[in-house]
């Protein structure tokens, strides 16, 4: 056969573990992997780590901005972050965009915002709020959505029609009946609205201004009992459920926990809960600020203890990025939380995971792409196997660098991995067979990305 395009020479992560040897590609899909093989384009992966392109599971995207939010991130600069990144796909939450995606008409008016603008490829999710269940969430699905997602935490700015909108416990048991019927999965944003809104307000009232003290005011328990909340309503409604950005141990064994019981319930945790905590924060600035918080180091190390036992199922960005005027509060409680973080998945998880934490090959490629495109039933996704899309990451191991500001693709160029030194570098993306970025040429000017619709 003419193949297309051969990765030849690279150490590649196959589904039983890495392997030094060729992929071939023919119209955009993997069709062959072994010795000696030939095609029309060759890239050389010698010295390289051959994974399969990151599924990132959880990035805000603020397309359309809808005369609020214009200057926050569009597919154009966050396609182009994710290329750069090592991103081939990723699954796009129904906010900060105006108007959140909670029906066919905000589902429409998002593809359209993407058209001609992707590259990489993009899943939705469909969002569930009060205002979304009579109809929506079956438009939602019609629509091609390929999940849901709720916040149990306070979110959304009331004085902007269309914006996003969290659940009362009513709506999330009703929604969590209505998903279970399209056997989709529910993400959810699992913390306990009423306390940390009080706390937050009791701490500002009292003078209190850093990031460590908005840190106590949420918590570990105002994440576990609304995990437990959601898992509750799960075995109630039989509706298939997954907790977003897990931030302590606690959280995680609730999870373990009702697996175990037979409930089909997941969990990722990020990046930044991986690499950052508390003690650091305020040094960074309220450019690290998110929710649920960065905790302590005794947690952070507690999180990679569940990370390593196989206890999380994959990790993402949770990217979601702002003007830098709404980082640059001299008062934390009063700052954007949100932290900007695709561009630095998969680099700074390779150093932390694989190079100085052992994590093995075939866990990293299934934490960062296979366990999400199989959550989320990607099923041309996550894997370097016959069949599959051909996305793939090329990475240069024990590479150390330093990230500076225009290295970052972002529209704005803000993140707390500024200045840190990150030990592998991404050397390429492929999407379906096309380099999307490499350190020669950089991001492509093309737009081959598109919308994945289940």
């Amino acid at each position: 056969m003419n193949h297309d395009l051969v990765i030849k020479n690279g150490l590649v992560i196959l589904e039983n573990g890495e392997i030094e040897t060729d992929v071939a590609v023919k119209d955009g899909v993997i069709v062959a992997i072994g010795k000696d093989l030939e095609g029309d384009k060759i890239i050389d992966a010698a010295g390289l780590v051959v994974s399969p392109g990151m599924v990132d599971a959880h990035v805000h995207i603020t397309d359309p901005g809808g005369g609020y939010r214009d200057e926050w991130e569009g597919y154009v600069t966050g396609t182009a972050s994710c290329a750069k990144g090592g991103v081939t796909s990723f699954m796009e939450m129904p906010l900060n965009q105006v108007p959140a995606t909670t029906d066919a008409e905000s589902l429409n008016i998002k593809y359209e915002a993407g058209k001609n603008k992707l590259r990489s490829d993009v899943a939705s999710f469909g969002g569930l709020t009060p205002l979304n269940l009579k109809g929506g969430i079956q438009e939602l699905k019609d629509g091609g959505v390929a999940a849901y997602k709720c916040f149990m935490a306070t979110c959304g700015d009331r004085t902007i029609d269309g914006d996003f909108m969290n659940v009362d416990d009513y709506s999330l048991y009703e929604g969590m009946k209505q998903i279970a019927e399209t056997g989709k999965v529910l993400a959810i944003h699992a913390e306990n609205a009423a306390i940390t809104d009080k706390l937050g307000e009791i701490a500002y009232k009292n003078g209190e201004t850093t990031l460590k003290a908005y840190v106590e005011s949420r918590p570990v328990f105002t994440e576990v009992e609304p995990i437990r909340r959601a898992i509750l309503l799960a075995k109630e409604t039989g509706c298939r459920i997954h907790i977003c950005h897990v931030a302590c141990p606690e959280g995680v064994e609730e999870v373990t926990k009702a697996r175990a019981e037979g409930v089909d319930v997941t969990c990722e945790t990020c990046t930044h809960y991986l690499y950052f905590h508390t003690d650091e924060l305020d040094a960074i600035g309220p450019v690290v600020k998110c929710s649920p918080p960065i905790r302590d180091l005794d947690t952070r190390e507690a999180m990679w203890e569940k990370v390593l036992s196989g206890e999380i199922s994959f990790v993402t960005s949770d990217h979601s990025p702002c003007t830098p005027d709404l980082k640059d509060k001299e008062n934390a409680f009063e700052a954007w939380g949100g932290i900007s973080g695709v561009q630095n998945n998969v680099d700074v998880m390779y150093d932390e995971g694989v190079q100085k934490r052992g994590m093995s090959l075939k866990m990293f490629a299934d934490i960062i792409a296979a366990n999400p495109a199989d959550r989320y039933d990607l099923g041309s996704k996550g894997r370097i196997s016959i069949g599959k899309d051909a996305d793939f990451v090329l990475i240069k191991p024990n590479a150390p660098y330093t990230l500076k500001a225009e290295d970052l693709e972002y529209r704005n160029k803000i993140s707390p991995y500024i200045g840190r030194e990150i030990g592998a570098q991404v050397v390429q993306t492929i999407l379906r067979g096309e380099s999307i970025y490499s350190q020669a040429d950089g991001v492509t000017a093309e737009f081959p990305g598109a919308f994945i619709k289940k």
